[in-house]
């Protein structure tokens, strides 16, 4: 009981600043929400509370050291070919019942069936993340590979802005965020840690991350060459969900069950493989067991209210939102800015995230400075946002310089911190974003430029994506900066101290042992 209040009052924290900024502008002349939606907006965010402190403890319970167990128990059997099938089937089946993408894919079934947008995306969640496997098991370099698919990437959004299906390319980026939501995250990341601290070596804490920053690639890759080859007529129909249509004739109760479903089929192909390996390769003890499994009905408890809150309170006030906002150009930035700082406090993989970091890098990275890093990156991703649709260009003249600024940035930092700012990327774009942001920036580009809400109001995720890329490797490269400085310093004095200095120096040393 004691874990969970602890679990609940980190996500009030978390929670409160958007809640409260919400319901601030709901008492502006900027905003007319009705009593029903504020009513609605202020119940789902209680919810959202509690979804986020029971998903988070059921993280730390069952789904980190399920992780680190598969990896690291497969790895110790040395059934290498069985580690590479499970890793593959897994990244397919558990993307496949991702909410993020279920939320994603049904904001653009009318340009592109969504059962083969999210088979699609398995499948390179899949490949991406057996090459990340064995990025580990071969020591291979994270930023060589980052840097060859990047490029075959880009080299394939040529091909598509040829082939002239350009409103597609900013949808091709959104798949890779999404992908990397609450169920994934925390096991994928385990599971680089188990197989790393396993093989062991000096670079295993650098070799522990990646894995989500390689997952995020293949989406990518996969869903543009599905584009290239999709055909046909690309008319995109703006969502018209609202509060009211949300609780009107039981609508909410079908929510929950439909999210229910969702959550059992993504935990259940988790718990089904571990089951398989426990009983042939693990057999962990009873007392692990049970904990797992304790931590699998928190898990499953916190993401039906997390994602339910999402969809009935959260999705149609950030639609509603954006549409209002639009109207002054101005605001709508400056908002875009605050509520992409405040929102990703509410994402519960970056809780999972931060605390991993500030772990394997013993305190070097804390959780606070993530954080802060964080929280400018994803705010100033969503004005940038904003500004796209004001001024209606290509999410192209943000995507590549920025990733090849923060591909340069990889060779002036440890790969540690590359490692870990590639993963971050993947992560602050949870079900959050694609719940309220991307409402919100739809109900924007609705009014801003009604024809074009595809090419313009998405492409918010990749930006979520990317800039924290930016930020994480800023810090790092400052820290490495500072140390330096520190460093020459400290050789300045040593050289300039003179011979009686250094002999003092040294006598009171050996008096003070």
């Amino acid at each position: 009981m004691k874990a969970v209040l602890l679990k609940l009052r980190e996500s009030l924290i978390s929670v409160l600043p958007i809640a409260v900024l919400v319901l601030i502008l709901s008492a502006t002349p900027l905003v007319n929400f009705t009593g029903t939606e504020i009513a609605a907006f202020s119940v789902a965010a209680v919810f959202l509370i509690l979804g986020i402190g029971l998903f988070n403890l059921g993280a730390d319970l069952a789904m980190t050291p399920m992780g680190e167990q598969v990896g690291g128990g497969l790895t110790k059997s040395k059934k290498i070919t069985v580690l590479l099938v499970v890793c593959f089937l897994m990244g397919v089946f558990i993307t496949i019942a991702e909410p993020d993408l279920s939320v994603l894919a049904d904001q653009v079934k009318t340009v592109m069936n969504s059962t083969l947008l999210i088979v699609t995306v398995g499948i390179g969640v899949g490949l991406f993340l057996l090459l990340a496997v064995l990025k580990i098991l071969m020591r291979k370099d994270l930023s060589a590979m980052l840097m060859f698919f990047y490029m075959a990437l880009f080299a394939l959004c040529a091909m598509l802005i040829e082939s002239g299906k350009n409103d597609l390319l900013a949808m091709c980026f959104d798949s890779g965020g999404v992908t990397t939501g609450p169920i994934t995250v925390p096991f994928i990341m385990a599971l680089g840690v188990g197989i790393a601290t396993t093989i062991g070596g000096k670079n295993s804490n650098e070799n522990s991350f990646g894995l989500v920053a390689l997952c995020s690639i293949g989406p990518i890759l996969a869903v543009t060459i599905l584009s290239i080859a999709s055909k046909g007529e690309m008319q995109y129909d703006t969502p018209t969900y609202t509060v009211a249509s949300m609780l009107e004739h039981g609508e909410w109760g079908w929510t929950i069950l439909e999210t229910c479903k969702e959550v059992i089929i993504a935990l259940s192909l988790i718990v089904a493989f571990f089951i398989v390996l426990q009983l042939t390769v693990l057999k962990l003890p009873r007392d692990k067991i049970i904990r797992i499994v304790i931590g699998i009905a928190y898990t499953f408890l916190g993401l039906v209210v997390f994602l339910s809150a999402v969809k009935i309170g959260f999705m149609p006030i950030g639609l509603k939102l954006g549409k209002l906002l639009a109207e002054n150009r101005v605001v709508l930035v400056i908002f875009g800015l605050v509520f992409g700082m405040v929102v990703v406090l509410a994402e519960p993989a970056i809780h999972v995230l931060n605390k991993q970091v500030e772990e394997v890098t013993g305190g070097g990275v804390t959780k606070t400075q993530m954080m802060v890093a964080l929280c400018l990156g994803v705010g100033l991703a969503i004005a940038l946002s904003m500004i796209r649709m004001i001024y209606k260009f290509s999410v192209l003249y943000y995507l590549i310089p920025g990733y090849l600024l923060s591909l340069g940035l990889s060779f002036f930092v440890p790969k540690l911190y590359t490692a870990i700012a590639f993963d971050s990327g993947g992560v602050a774009s949870g079900p959050l974003t694609s719940g309220f942001i991307l409402p919100l920036a739809i109900g924007a580009c609705s009014i801003l430029a009604p024809t074009r809400v595809l090419e313009l109001a998405f492409g918010v995720v990749a930006l979520v994506a990317m800039i924290p890329l930016i930020t994480i490797q800023t810090l790092g490269f400052k820290a490495v900066m500072s140390a330096k400085a520190r460093n020459r310093i400290i050789m300045k004095r040593i050289l300039s101290a003179d011979d009686e200095q250094i002999i003092n120096f040294a006598w009171e040393k050996s008096n003070a042992k």
